[in-house]
């Protein structure tokens, strides 16, 4: 038995391994044409490692950095990421305590539509949504984190709502019994213990807004602001022609983030996710 389960397991781990690589390939590909000159690029010379006769240094990345407005791009991407993961975390972990908590019809009709709302389309609300945006003035990096609250919603509710079940109701009525009121119950009890459910969801919104095309695409005024994902899309040089070496780059420079948020983060995921509720 236990030499049939360690064949299973190493098929599964050969399976795997293969699957990990083919995701990795592409990300590496990009990171290895980033590096070279432009004629390479558009070559054969694509799949090759980076030569002497080929490699362009960090020409790439100060030609991404210099022009197309990336800095600005970069800051309006950021922007919304934070804005709108932090309006998510908060509401929405609040919601779902007031969910979970409050045991009434309205609570459960509540739930079911967050629930629904995870499998409904963006194609089948985007006409409509972008002509809503514009008619209340939602088309600058400063206030569309209101609609991404809105359709990240959803998912955080869900994740929330699962992890407060496993909350033991007694913590919250001892802080009441102290003299603790709703808003101060959640954030200095409930909140604290949310940690890993709250870095698992902080993850998940952040790589869908910051990698997000299409709502910044139809929402912003676009001659006025611009994300990373669309100033990739339209990636221009000198007579409109497309600059692969720089937009290789750009693409680096846009995946480093994510990666840094998802390090940073990953302790906190692999943790109990009842271990606050038992800490003094």
């Amino acid at each position: 038995m236990k030499k049939k389960n360690k064949v299973v397991s190493g098929i599964l781990t050969a399976v795997f391994t293969v699957l990990s690589l083919a995701w990795v390939y592409p990300v590496f590909m990009v990171l290895m044409n980033s590096f070279k000159q432009e004629r390479a690029i558009t070559t054969d010379a694509a799949f090759q490692l980076p030569s002497a006769d080929i490699f362009a240094g960090l020409d790439n990345f100060k030609s991404a950095i210099g022009s197309q407005g990336f800095l600005s791009a970069f800051w309006y991407s950021l922007v919304i990421t934070v804005t709108s993961v932090a309006l998510i975390l908060v509401f929405c972990s609040m919601c779902a305590w007031f969910i979970t908590r409050v045991n009434s019809w309205v609570s459960k009709a509540c739930y079911y539509l967050f629930v629904f709302s995870m499998v409904v389309p963006f194609q089948m609300l985007m006409f409509t949504l972008s002509s809503l945006a514009d008619r209340l003035g939602f088309t600058s990096p400063y206030n569309i984190c209101i609609i991404y609250l809105g359709f990240g919603a959803g998912l955080a509710v869900f994740m929330f709502a699962g992890f407060m079940k496993s909350i033991p109701i007694e913590i919250e009525e001892a802080a009441m019994i102290d003299g603790c009121g709703p808003i101060r119950t959640f954030f200095s009890v409930v909140f604290p213990i949310l940690k890993p459910t709250m870095v698992s969801v902080g993850i998940l919104e952040t790589m869908w807004v910051w990698n997000d095309y299409l709502l910044p695409y139809l929402v912003l005024d676009r001659k006025k602001y611009t994300t990373i994902p669309i100033l990739i899309q339209y990636f221009r040089g000198s007579y409109g022609r497309v600059e692969m070496g720089p937009m290789m780059a750009s693409i680096v420079l846009t995946i480093v983030p994510i990666i840094i948020v998802y390090i940073l983060g990953q302790k906190h995921i692999i943790k109990g996710v009842a271990a606050g509720a038992v800490k003094g």
